[in-house]
């Protein structure tokens, strides 16, 4: 109710007598504090009120897309820690969308969390940063890394991406394309910053139409790549900036009858547990989800111990994951040529 009479400019007890109807309301105040509880995802519930007692030893994880197989093992390494530290977590969907975020945020701090993870969504800065200001809890930001003084812990896009690219270019590839992820996000920003370091590493200036949008989707990964193949000087080699992308770009390769590696080389960001059971076998920078969720969690718990902590921000080191599909042995010998 505090939060909602904040944002709706009025007292608490007015909130109190419009959700519990012990008090007449004008109709104009009515309407301002049910708009305000509708902003923040407030809904009024017996439940809700026996959790307003005292803090429960529960944490909250909020991020987009928990379907996807890279959120479900970072999830894991969340979950783990967390409960090897005898607490409970809470996940919500953001759906990647920042007034979606902001709402289900405000359920969890309505379910007093200890404190909070949180994969950001691109816009997050308008409602979901105020709302974490206006209340005392502890948060970790986890994958997507801003420039905020505040504890946050990823993996080394930048170097990881260029190690990548400069791995295609080393085999002799000098058109190499990348689809790269949804504009805005530090992780595509970052990842599209290592692509380029490649190229400078070697002398090259990259060609702006090989570097298309994917969206960070699969839809997006398969028209990124259709765009790239129809281009007049196609790129030799490709490079997706996430799983998703891989996979539309897959898809896109095949409807086109292009073969991986022979008729052209395919890497990606992001490892998958089946990587190793089907053709071509992906060559990927693989992360270590698991770690990063577990030192989120332990990031965290610092935090709530000691709100005074230095702050901390955490890259941790990937490494690639080699096998076939850049025209490689899995040990990275070069099986196919492109010198040209």
């Amino acid at each position: 109710m505090s939060a909602v009479a904040k944002a709706a400019g009025v007292s608490v007890s007015t909130v109190s007598h419009v959700v519990n109807g012990t008090r007449l309301v004008t109709p104009e105040t009515r309407k301002r504090v049910i708009h305000a509880m509708d902003l923040l995802g407030f809904e009024h519930h017996a439940a809700a009120r026996s959790l307003s007692a005292g803090s429960t030893r529960t944490i909250g994880l909020a991020l987009t897309a928990a379907s996807n197989p890279y959120w479900s093992e970072l999830v894991a390494g969340i979950d783990v820690e967390a409960s090897r530290s005898g607490l409970d977590l809470m996940i919500v969907d953001t759906r990647d969308d920042p007034r979606h975020e902001a709402r289900v945020i405000a359920n969890l701090l309505a379910h007093h969390i200890e404190g909070l993870v949180i994969a950001p969504a691109l816009g997050w800065r308008d409602l979901t940063l105020p709302l974490l200001r206006e209340h005392p809890i502890p948060y970790v930001l986890v994958d997507r890394l801003q420039d905020l003084r505040v504890d946050q812990v990823g993996v080394e896009n930048e170097n990881s991406s260029a190690a990548l690219v400069d791995h295609l270019l080393q085999l002799g590839h000098r058109r190499v394309g990348m689809v790269a992820g949804m504009k805005g996000l530090s992780t595509s920003e970052e990842r599209r910053a290592g692509f380029l370091l490649a190229h400078r590493r070697h002398g090259l200036e990259a060609d702006p139409r090989l570097l298309v949008e994917g969206l960070s989707t699969s839809q997006g990964g398969r028209l990124g790549m259709l765009r790239l193949l129809s281009l007049n000087d196609a790129p030799t080699a490709v490079f997706c900036a996430n799983n998703n992308m891989t996979i539309g770009a897959l898809a896109a390769l095949r409807a086109s009858g292009l073969r991986v590696p022979q008729d052209l080389a395919l890497v990606g960001f992001d490892d998958y547990p089946w990587a190793d059971l089907f053709e071509p076998r992906l060559t990927t920078v693989a992360q270590p989800l698991t770690a990063i969720g577990a030192r989120a969690v332990q990031l965290l718990l610092r935090r709530i111990s000691d709100p005074a902590a230095p702050v901390e921000t955490l890259r941790m080191t990937a490494h690639i994951q080699h096998r076939n599909s850049c025209g490689c042995s899995p040990e990275g010998e070069p099986v196919l040529s492109h010198e040209q």
